[in-house]
């Protein structure tokens, strides 16, 4: 069963004490109407700048009617075409204002969606800010001291973008296999050992076993993780997905011991792992070819790639 969407305003409306970063203060309202007629019925402000860019603003004091805006105050804001560098965009949050004495604060209109600026489209705006009744109807608080108001305008630009981060996940790794051989096992005398480093998923790694187990095995089993190499280290806020299948080998071939590992490796000498990954009694039993040699293999099923920018 398919979802359904009803159409949501993008506009909103408010009220504002704190001024416009540009203002347009007009003495005299009526005037601003004739005068219009011969200016394709809008009046352009003088450039004013924000975030680097020039910008004028646009007013319609009869509205403008090939944009639905008979009726109403029409404003826009027009970036200066020579700030455009070629195939520069710009996006910008626009909010028009009109102010009203009565309540000494501003009425504050904007579409919350931010619009694009570019060589093809360099005007945006509102055809339908404030009716013209509203405005020119002295009671209200807009028209003011004998046919004065002010109009106005903030542009906020966005910031360009700059900061980035692509996440991946390697499935179909070419050799996602590692196998480690220790010859003589029942006469490894070191704590532990670690394997040569192998490449896998763009990073190296190593296993390392405690043959007699680690402090949490008691004696009693074979401990085994999985680290990345020394020298590997990862960045502050790194993290690397894995998710492996590490096995202790059955020498017939039969009944290889497998776990699974998946886990956000995020510290660069830290290993995860099993401290009881087959009991040492098992191991001789079972897992121990007939020079007393142990096979361990790792086969990797997934590891996640990280690149992002500005790199901290």
């Amino acid at each position: 069963m398919g979802l359904s969407y009803s159409a949501v305003s993008t506009i909103r409306q408010n009220w504002r004490e704190h001024p416009p970063s540009y203002s347009l203060k007009i003495q005299n309202f009526s005037q601003l109407e004739k005068s219009t007629a011969f200016s394709n019925h809008k009046y352009q402000s003088r450039l004013f700048s924000s975030d680097g860019y020039n910008w004028r603003l646009i007013i319609y004091p009869k509205g403008n009617v090939k944009d639905n805006g008979s009726g109403f105050i029409s404003m826009y804001v027009e970036i200066d075409s020579s700030s455009l560098i070629e195939s520069t965009e710009v996006f910008a949050e626009l909010r028009f204002f009109v102010y009203n004495k009565k309540y000494n604060k501003y009425f504050t209109i904007q579409d919350v969606e931010v619009k694009r600026f570019n060589a093809l489209k360099t005007v945006w705006g509102l055809p339908q800010v404030l009716s013209l009744a509203t405005l020119i109807n002295p009671e209200n608080g807009y028209i003011f001291e004998g046919g004065e108001c002010e109009f106005g305008v903030d542009v906020i630009v966005a910031p360009p973008f700059t900061n980035w981060e692509v996440l991946s996940f390697d499935v179909k790794l070419s050799d996602p296999k590692f196998s480690w051989t220790l010859k003589k096992f029942s006469e490894l005398k070191e704590e532990f050992y670690t394997s040569n480093s192998f490449s896998m998923g763009g990073m190296k790694w190593v296993l390392k076993m405690y043959p007699k187990g680690n402090v949490r095995a008691d004696g009693k089993y074979l401990s085994l993780f999985l680290y990345l190499a020394d020298s590997e280290t990862l960045k502050p806020d790194e993290k690397i997905f894995k998710k492996a299948h590490v096995r202790v080998l059955d020498p017939l071939g039969y009944n290889h011991l497998t776990e699974k590992l998946s886990h956000w490796h995020n510290e660069s000498n830290h290993g995860y792992g099993w401290p009881c990954f087959v009991s040492l009694t098992e191991l001789r039993e079972t897992y121990l070819n007939k020079e007393d040699a142990l096979t361990v293999e790792v086969e990797f099923k997934v590891v996640s790639k990280n690149k992002y920018s500005p790199i901290i």
